[in-house]
């Protein structure tokens, strides 16, 4: 019973650093030594490489981090024992918040570097996606099937 709590809080911990991430590169964009906003600014064929790159990282990596998480829910996680199921349902939820952490990070710094608002809809769509992870210790439960 322990052993759960604390993987619910060590997921909601990796959550809330995905979240309070972007929130830091967010406030200091706007209100810090804005020296580096705006660098690549006006260069259209490096504007054209990152956003591609930036929307492609954003196609393939939230799909993968909502998908591919439920398909090792059903290969690896459930059908162990559980300290070992706990273990693994918390890798495979800290890899979901790195590959949602991806397009976001770098939709931020697309946004912020070239002044681009592809990257500030692709960081914004990874934050949407993010909402349908948020954690918590009666999900892990009914993830794992586990009963009260």
């Amino acid at each position: 019973m322990d052993d759960i709590k604390r993987t619910a809080r060590q997921i909601k911990l990796a959550y809330i650093i995905l979240w309070l991430s972007a929130l830091a590169l967010v406030v200091a964009g706007e209100l810090g030594d804005n020296a580096w906003v705006g660098w690549y600014a006006g260069r259209p064929r490096l504007a054209y490489i990152v956003e591609s790159v930036v929307i492609l990282l954003t196609v393939v990596c939230i799909p993968l981090s909502l998908k591919a998480f439920a398909w090792a829910l059903g290969r690896w996680v459930g059908k162990v024992e559980l300290p070992i199921a706990l273990r693994r349902y918390a890798l495979w939820s800290r890899l979901r918040m790195a590959f949602l952490g991806l397009p976001l990070w770098a939709g931020l710094l697309t946004y912020y570097l070239l002044l681009s608002r592809t990257g500030a809809l692709c960081a914004l769509i990874a934050l949407t996606a993010s909402l349908f992870c948020v954690p918590s210790q009666s999900r892990l439960r009914r993830e794992l099937r586990l009963d009260n």
